[in-house]
């Protein structure tokens, strides 16, 4: 309670958190201000501080999410341009390459989001894209199989803080109801860097023989290249927190402020320890992380062997990269479209649900038949059931953790979860089992299988406990806990009585 009054006291102003962030002293920014006392925006007036929000945020994050699945992805455009041949790679070795990636990747993810509670978002991002990119464009000029495994490891290390990073960024802008549609803009930029690499890889394929390179390395270095430009960019272009955002006018500030403390209440933002004790030990993540698991290992599965199950059906290497494009444009458009109305519902789980058997059953038809048809009939509703699951997801899991390091460390954890999913992706398309790939569809429809099971349990787990607090409190002597009760539970995260999940 002293500690209460002492902030009742000495509120900091804005300037000074402006000052801190100059300096490097950067948390999420939600409590410096005394929001108490901010005045309400009306809906017409909070209409246009989340336009205003958007234009300066959103931008900028879906073109590093669109470089940066395009840098990982874009293995799978430069085997059909004799990648594997010209390194002399055999047996499992351009599986290896794959899998690589993720052990690192794996690794990066809780300290990356540790890091963007402590210093600039701006600085951080910029720095890893910038090395990511410098990876890429080294993985254009490998000579063999060993080279190629060394690049794929640091690009790995290096990528692995953004997607954990810009979900928890998110966090600390939106309200809960309103993350899953930005982050699916966001996520939807890798669908579409799924289209735009087929097309890419397509006109780079006339460039072989150019400075005695083949197109593979082309397709590498001419992507790498524009990642790096972009990270030099976004040192600029990415913003710190609400609390320093030199875009907003100091009401706006004290406005986006307000609202989060509103739809969270006051938990805490310090940087303890203790918060990541609490993720580490909350079953609820671990159940995300296997959704997560189950719902990343189709979406790397598709982005790194589409191409080659597409010119298995009978197209030649050209028109594979264009035939892999439709999918992806699909998949972007119900991904936006799915986590818009989510939004406005309120709920996740019902709609990971029904894109879970979506996906079911474009994965079917991939193995039931051998009419090319119907085969890629199938790949497009895989697309379209698989790609809306990961922002749903991950905006579910970021809504229900509550405290700002617990939840930084709970997206890391379950984009760890998802991940590990790229590990078995990476081995799921055998050449052993090429032209049809039976084997690899019907792992997938396990997994797909397994986050069903899960999403409808966790679900049904959520709207119980909901019920129960909501029981709770009508049998308080009071519905409606005071500021002053809930401060003294503010260390409890979503554990709090006050606290209600989304389902």
């Amino acid at each position: 309670m002293e500690a209460m009054e002492q902030t009742k006291q000495a509120p900091v102003t804005t300037e000074k958190a402006m000052e801190r962030e100059a300096e490097g002293d950067v948390s999420s920014g939600t409590g410096s201000l005394d929001i108490a006392e901010a005045q309400e925006f009306d809906a017409k007036a909070t209409k246009r501080l989340l336009r205003k929000i958007d234009f300066h945020i959103l931008p900028i994050m879906c073109l590093i999410c669109l470089l940066c699945f395009l840098d990982r992805a874009n293995i799978g455009n430069a085997r059909l341009d004799n990648l594997e041949s010209e390194l002399n790679l055999v047996g499992l070795q351009y599986n290896d390459c794959l899998a690589v990636l993720f052990p690192f990747y794996i690794a990066a993810e809780i300290p990356s989001n540790m890091m963007m509670k402590r210093i600039r978002p701006s600085t951080w991002l910029a720095f890893i894209m910038f090395a990511w990119s410098a990876c890429i464009i080294g993985q254009g000029f490998v000579k063999n199989y060993q080279g190629l495994m060394a690049t794929r490891a640091l690009l790995g290390l290096f990528e692995g803080g953004f997607f954990p990073g810009i979900n928890f960024y998110i966090t600390q802008w939106y309200r809960r109801n309103e993350c899953g549609l930005r982050m699916a803009v966001i996520f939807s930029s890798a669908t579409l860097a799924g289209a735009f690499g087929g097309l890419l890889a397509r006109a780079i394929a006339e460039m072989s023989g150019v400075g005695g390179l083949s197109a593979w390395s082309w397709i590498f270095i001419i992507e790498g290249l524009a990642s790096i430009v972009v990270s030099v960019l976004a040192y600029r272009a990415v913003h710190g927190y609400p609390a320093s955002a030199r875009f907003l006018t100091a009401t706006e500030r004290h406005e986006v402020q307000r609202r989060l403390s509103a739809d969270s209440g006051p938990l805490s933002d310090d940087f303890d320890i203790k918060y990541v004790y609490q993720a580490l030990t909350d079953w609820k993540i671990y159940i995300h992380m296997l959704i997560c698991m189950a719902g990343f290992c189709p979406v790397y599965s598709f982005s790194l062997f589409l191409p080659t199950i597409v010119k298995n059906m009978g197209y030649s290497a050209n028109n594979a990269q264009l035939m892999s494009v439709p999918p992806y444009v699909l998949a972007c458009v119900f991904t936006i479209g799915a986590s818009t109305l989510a939004d406005r519902c309120r709920q996740r789980g019902i709609f990971l649900l029904g894109f879970q058997l979506v996906a079911i059953l474009g994965l079917a038809l991939l193995a039931s038949s051998a009419n090319p048809t119907i085969q890629y009939t199938g790949t497009v509703f895989a697309a379209i059931g698989i790609y809306p699951q990961i922002p749903l997801g991950l905006a579910w899991n970021g809504n229900n953790i509550g405290g700002s390091l617990k939840r930084a460390t709970g997206i890391a954890m379950q984009v760890m979860g998802g991940n590990c999913g790229g590990i078995v992706a990476s081995y799921v398309y055998l050449n052993r089992d090429a032209p049809r790939y039976i084997t690899g569809h019907s792992i997938l429809i396990g997994f797909v299988g397994m986050a069903f099971i899960l999403t409808l349990l966790m679900t049904i787990c959520c709207r119980r406990e909901n019920a129960r607090r909501d029981a709770i409190a009508r049998v308080a002597v009071t519905t409606e806990l005071t500021l002053e009760q809930k401060m003294l539970e503010h260390e409890d995260a979503d554990g709090v009585s006050w606290f209600r999940y989304t389902v």
